[in-house]
């Protein structure tokens, strides 16, 4: 039986503080898979999945600094309840 393929987490993933709010970013692959995986997550669990994969964890990280200094950071914070799940092209 074959094992199933494992997560490989970049280096690249962080803490990210913007308007005395913070977000946690992971950039990830699995291991049988050369696109990067991104996704951040609010203080309350919500999180946010990008539909589109990335060549580089680097351009994934570029993505996610884009987004908060474009969107702000608010568009990564959802309800205290962490119920939420966002997606983003």
């Amino acid at each position: 039986m074959d094992a199933e393929p494992e997560l490989v987490f970049s280096d690249l993933g962080q803490k990210i503080d913007s308007d005395g709010k913070t977000v946690e970013v992971e950039i990830y692959r699995m291991d049988n898979d050369e696109r990067w995986c991104l996704e951040v997550t609010d203080e309350f669990g919500n999180s946010s999945v990008w539909e589109d994969t990335f060549a580089t964890d680097v351009e994934a990280l570029d993505e996610v600094n884009t987004a908060i200094r474009e969107e702000t950071i608010d568009s990564f914070i959802g309800p205290a309840d962490g119920q939420s799940e966002g997606e983003w092209k």
